[in-house]
């Protein structure tokens, strides 16, 4: 099983991937900003670059499920083309979708402490011309998800709960 968890920056995606990382040790966690830092360490955030990773991403991830282990993708993945690219060639994918407030997740993201090799300020970057998803680059939303969570309404403890009980039914 692979399970893309999308959503803006500071939605809850890494927080979600390590709880659920805590429940099933035998997922791989595959973090978009650990393999942004490897492949381009002075990342432009280009569309071609953000394409050629993502395409590696989903490669990645792909040939791990092939291998026979479960997969959690911790990307924003913010245009429909890269999460769909990944479904196309995953037979048992899943997207779970952290709908969350552009406002809520930029409050949360000045308070968090973890930020699992994701860049720190993300949003005061926006300000600066960064192409923040969501700010100054186009954030997608998933148009079916497997999982959807108001992320505003419900709390990370039971947001974790609805998505491993998802894996449970799916498995």
């Amino acid at each position: 099983m692979v399970v893309w968890i999308t959503g803006l920056p500071g939605s809850g995606k890494s927080t979600m991937a390590e709880e659920l990382r805590k429940r099933h040790p035998e997922f791989f966690i595959l973090r978009m900003d650990a393999l942004r830092k490897l492949a381009t360490p002075n990342p432009t955030y280009s569309e071609e670059e953000r394409d050629i990773l993502y395409r590696a991403f989903v490669f990645t991830a792909r040939t791990l499920y092939e291998l026979g282990h479960s997969v959690i993708i911790d990307a924003t993945g913010n245009l429909r083309r890269w999460r769909e690219l990944a479904r196309s060639q995953i037979p048992d994918f899943a997207e779970v979708y952290l709908k969350c407030p552009l406002e809520l997740c930029i409050e949360r993201e000045r308070k968090r402490w973890a930020v699992y090799e994701a860049p720190k300020d993300i949003y005061e970057k926006a300000k600066a011309g960064w192409p923040v998803p969501g700010v100054a680059a186009p954030y997608e939303e998933p148009l079916n998800p497997e999982v959807l969570i108001d992320m505003e309404t419900t709390p990370p403890q039971k947001a974790a709960d609805e998505i491993e009980e998802f894996i449970r039914r799916r498995k």
